[in-house]
């Protein structure tokens, strides 16, 4: 009995043998990363660290062929035989070759960071940039937990959301009320989503409507669905009252995923502007029958505009403004002539400033200037017909989050100058907008925690909101 089972295992396995070598044969490898391709095809010339050896730096800023994307992208495709460089047109893939353009930025970034450092302000010293001079003031030092947004009254109260569900008031003096606002809507707090943005309304002197962005949903078995939704409720004695939701996806929309929950919020001439991020879903963010990965704009209590792009589209959701969108944490209106402008967060590399237009498709996952964060390239793409492209995009990747043009009269040569924060790189970022293009991009403060939130204060300072450590501060002029 014995001998008979060892024979038939005996041609088990020599059946199951060379099948099992056959498919490990014929599976496809994992991509390879980034740094990898680079090791093993340019290293040699440019140096392990892209510095230059037999060829030259990579991360220096001197690029004799062109120092574009695609002059970059050419050159490593075509190569340089009058120098001794090979053409990988046909050794490496287009989405290797672009996942090269987007390493060799990286690394020329921070190289130039570390020729150039940018300012870390601190309370005791004046802080330097093109413009203006300025000294960082402590509004709140402690008392918060993950403070995302600030929204300022006109009675001179403020208003912060702290990520884990809470709404504090804050006095002008930067006091906090000792306990959240009570009452508020039931958050789902879930990795990257909470209670986020908050945002009072235009009349609020007159209407008293505070708005708040979360993350809402239930659990089952412990396990959280959610998806962002916007309410707009009054404030009285410390409690939320008057609640109405503008804006709740239905349940077949909410996921268990717990990244990508967009979310800030503006008006314009009696409507209201939001996020709801693509929560993970890629593709999903292109289409039209799902909320995710979108721009909303609605009547400021919750009406779908009949002249919204796709109302007439079937199956669409009627309230969407703009798609194709991966995870926006910034927004914000143009004070000169109310252009909307949206930060977006990509991949590894290609975080974006967007102007966000009516029933734009702003491209994602089709088209991105970022590859995958394990250093896998994604896809060669950047451009496509009938997909916006970026006013401007960050490669490596600044985590923009906050957004606002400066309207007040304290820093008068920042005037109409849009600012983002950044959470990865821990900046606050200075660009001049000319005929809807950047001209100027300055680092202003950098190495003090992550920027969250970035708003114009109506005494014409500059605040900043911090997370690690988690603390409000502002920008006042060096004079």
């Amino acid at each position: 009995m014995h001998t008979r089972l060892l024979i038939l295992w005996g041609r088990t396995l020599a059946v199951l043998v060379p099948c099992l070598a056959a498919a490990q044969e014929a599976a496809p490898s994992a991509p390879a990363k980034v740094e990898q391709v680079y090791a093993q095809h340019c290293a040699a010339c440019h140096g392990d660290h892209l510095d230059g050896g037999l060829g030259g730096s990579l991360i220096d800023g001197d690029w004799q062929r062109g120092g574009t994307d695609t002059a970059i992208a050419r050159a490593i495709a075509g190569g340089n035989p009058d120098m001794g460089m090979p053409a990988f047109l046909g050794t490496l893939s287009p989405d290797q070759r672009r996942a090269l353009v987007i390493y060799i930025r990286e690394q020329e970034a921070l190289a130039a960071q570390k020729r150039t450092p940018p300012p870390v302000p601190s309370p005791e010293s004046i802080t330097h940039t093109q413009h203006h001079d300025y000294r960082i003031q402590t509004v709140v030092a402690d008392g918060l937990q993950t403070p995302w947004s600030l929204a300022f009254l006109p009675d001179g109260r403020n208003l912060v959301t702290e990520r884990a569900g809470g709404l504090r008031v804050m006095a002008a003096d930067g006091a906090l009320q000792p306990d959240p606002v009570r009452g508020t809507p039931e958050v789902v707090a879930h990795g990257q989503g909470g209670m986020l943005a908050v945002a009072a309304h235009p009349a609020f002197a007159t209407n008293g409507w505070i708005y708040l962005g979360f993350s809402e949903g239930w659990r089952v078995a412990g396990r959280p669905f959610c998806i962002t939704a916007i309410a707009r409720g009054r404030i009285l004695d410390n409690q939320w009252v008057d609640h109405q939701w503008i804006y709740r996806a239905e349940r077949r929309f909410h996921t268990g995923a717990g990244v990508h929950f967009g979310t800030r919020i503006v008006f314009r001439d009696g409507d209201i502007f939001f996020v709801v991020g693509e929560r993970g879903g890629g593709m999903e963010a292109q289409d039209l029958t799902r909320p995710n990965g979108k721009i909303f704009r609605l009547r400021d209590d919750g009406r779908v505009p009949e002249d919204n792009p796709f109302v007439g589209t079937p199956g669409a959701v009627p309230g969407i403004w703009s798609y194709g969108h991966r995870n926006p944490q910034g927004l914000a209106l143009a004070p000169r002539n109310g252009d909307l402008y949206a930060t977006e967060h990509g991949p590894r590399g290609g975080d974006e400033l967007n102007l966000i237009k009516r029933g734009g498709n702003y491209g994602w996952p089709v088209i991105t200037y970022g590859m995958n964060y394990d250093g896998t390239p994604m896809t060669a793409l950047t451009a496509m017909g009938g997909m916006e492209q970026p006013v401007a995009y960050w490669t490596p990747s600044i985590a923009a989050c906050g957004l606002a043009f400066y309207t007040g009269d304290r820093f008068t040569k920042w005037n109409g100058d849009l600012f983002t924060g950044s959470l990865k790189a821990q900046e606050l970022r200075r660009l001049r907008l000319i005929d809807r293009q950047v001209v100027e991009q300055e680092i202003i403060l950098k190495n003090i925690g992550r920027v969250r939130d970035v708003v114009c204060g109506p005494d014409g300072y500059l605040y900043v909101v911090l997370n690690e450590p988690d603390r409000i501060v502002r920008l006042v002029p060096a004079e």
